[in-house]
């Protein structure tokens, strides 16, 4: 047995894909899927503000890509949103404040829902978790998990219409965030009878030092019976290279003022 640490990468069928908007872009993107067997779920991680850093490599979704496939036959699928680059490459169209993104969750349900992957979830992290609350009521999605919050570019009638649908939604708020705290973040989604706010000791808004965390409470909600995950692997295991996201590593907000 071998520790799994921060760049441990598990085996998957890993591929690189294309996913086609509405308003004529390409935007890059991959999906990683068990290693010798069908997914029993699948996550579609939306990610954080791309003018501040915010990827389909940021940290929290690279560490999903690489474990979750093999801990808990989970598919993984990030891209990066219109006019975000990282590794993988650069996607087609310019970041447009969270309106004509909605093409790009669009395009991912729409692959997901081809590629015929099953219980779909989607997880937002910061910028990506009002993208989710926006556009996310897909009859497609089975629910949504939350990271850090801010609950910035979405508005009241977003929350409502969650709040009727009545999809389960999870919102993980660090004890230390920067935008939204929670015992603010639980008065605010108070308005959904459904939704479940899990403030986070010692967590900030990057969950830098707790993204076992948040993987163990994302499977804990969509693949029960694998919480908590093993912190060992008996099998093959191959090491990522992070240096290439050491100048992503910042605030999603940075210098930007709290609303």
């Amino acid at each position: 047995m071998q520790p799994i640490r921060a760049n441990s990468i598990l085996p998957a069928r890993r591929e690189d894909i294309e996913l086609h908007t509405a308003d004529g872009h390409t935007l890059v993107g991959e999906l990683a899927l068990p290693a010798d067997r069908p997914p029993v779920a699948t996550l579609i991680c939306l990610h954080p503000l791309p003018t501040h850093g915010g990827m389909m490599d940021s940290h929290v979704y690279r560490k999903a890509a690489w474990r979750l496939p093999a801990l808990a036959d989970v598919a993984v699928l990030r891209y990066n949103s219109r006019g975000t680059s990282s590794v993988r490459g650069r996607s087609g169209g310019e970041f447009d404040g969270g309106n004509a993104e909605r093409f790009d969750v669009a395009a991912a349900l729409e692959f997901a829902e081809f590629a015929e992957l099953p219980d779909i979830w989607l997880v937002g992290w910061s910028f990506g978790t009002d993208l989710v609350l926006k556009y996310g009521l897909d009859p497609g999605v089975r629910g949504a998990i939350l990271l850090s919050p801010p609950l910035r570019f979405s508005e009241p009638s977003d929350l409502a219409a969650w709040a009727a649908d009545g999809k389960p939604l999870t919102a993980l708020v660090p004890e230390f965030d920067d935008y939204l705290r929670p015992a603010e973040a639980a008065e605010r989604f108070g308005v959904i009878p459904q939704a479940e706010v899990v403030g986070v000791p010692g967590a900030k808004h990057l969950w830098v030092g707790d993204a076992e965390t948040v993987l163990d409470e994302i499977v804990r909600r969509v693949v029960p019976g694998r919480f908590p995950l093993p912190r060992e692997w008996a099998g093959e295991m191959g090491q990522g290279d992070a240096s290439a996201y050491a100048d992503r590593t910042v605030a999603a907000f940075k210098d930007v003022p709290r609303p």
